[in-house]
């Protein structure tokens, strides 16, 4: 019998997850023509076709789909325990990947980063700031950040912030000119700055909520951005009501006097930032100590 070639069975699952040769090439450290080759190589000792290849992207087959399954979880199951022996040197090492929206990344991670990294020179730690839910799975991430209304229910989630309250605020300029809204409802009658996220794509209601009763408000207005910058700025020049988690930040406008918080009453406090990842993953060292670094309360 002869051995099974798992060099190119690696190389497939990385291609195949990456849906890139370019991407699955750096990421082994091998030109893209030598990964074509293998990928080749494996397809004619198969006699079948893997992978579909177009100018713009790499899909697996039917057959390349169910090959991915069975051998996907395998190699993740091996990188996941030589990870782990890392546990076994003197001081802690690794390279650590994580997915954040920019305000955690910010206000949590940085800080924690800045205490953690100077006694660990060996960890590696790269911040990937995104605003959509990435599937960190997939896309080989130790861990995200997002908030916990919006956790999975197969991960573990430790909280790394306090609790949070959305505001809405705007410019005394902007109030100079309309009445204050009294409601939620009310606010279909202003100009509101909205938030569009990836992946949904949609413009995403205003949520509040008073003695258990809920509300959502489905706002319009001029603006829509991606980022809390933009919006933030927007409502400073008066050209519209804002509505985000309420921070240090937006507190000192509001106590200096550039910015005017409305329907505070409808904002009640909900589950704030948490560290996610996945229940089947053994943490190293390294990450055990990045986790400690961020639980909340420190």
């Amino acid at each position: 019998m002869v051995a099974e070639n798992f060099n190119e069975l690696a190389a497939f699952a990385m291609v195949a997850e990456e849906r890139s040769f370019t991407r699955a090439a750096a990421l082994l450290g091998v030109s893209q023509s030598a990964l074509s080759q293998t990928i080749r190589a494996l397809e004619a000792r198969l006699g079948l076709r893997l992978l579909t290849r177009t100018t713009r992207k790499v899909v697996p087959t039917e057959a390349g789909e169910r090959l991915l399954r069975a051998v996907a979880p395998r190699f993740e199951g091996i990188r996941a325990e030589l990870a782990a022996l890392g546990e076994l040197r003197d001081k802690p090492a690794g390279n650590l990947r994580i997915s954040a929206s920019e305000r955690p990344a910010i206000t949590i991670l940085a800080p924690a980063l800045a205490r953690l990294l100077p006694a660990y020179p060996d960890i590696h730690v790269e911040v990937v700031v995104d605003y959509g839910a990435r599937d960190i799975v997939s896309e080989r991430f130790d861990a995200g950040v997002r908030l916990g209304e919006q956790l999975e229910k197969d991960m573990v989630a430790v909280p790394i912030g306090p609790k949070l309250r959305m505001a809405v605020f705007g410019s005394p300029s902007y109030f100079d000119r309309v009445p204050r809204p009294r409601s939620p409802r009310d606010l279909t009658k202003h100009r509101c700055i909205n938030l569009r996220l990836p992946p949904v794509g949609s413009i995403l209601p205003w949520e509040f909520e008073k003695a258990g009763r809920e509300l959502k408000v489905q706002v319009e207005g001029p603006l829509v951005f991606n980022n809390r910058a933009m919006r933030l700025q927007a409502a400073l020049d008066g050209l519209g009501l804002a509505y985000m988690p309420e921070d240090e930040e937006i507190q000192a406008h509001i106590d200096a006097g550039r910015l005017v918080r409305v329907l505070s009453d409808w904002c009640a406090p909900f589950p704030g930032y948490y560290l996610y990842y996945p229940s089947r993953v053994h943490p190293s060292a390294a990450f055990t100590l990045l986790v400690d670094a961020l639980r909340f309360p420190r």
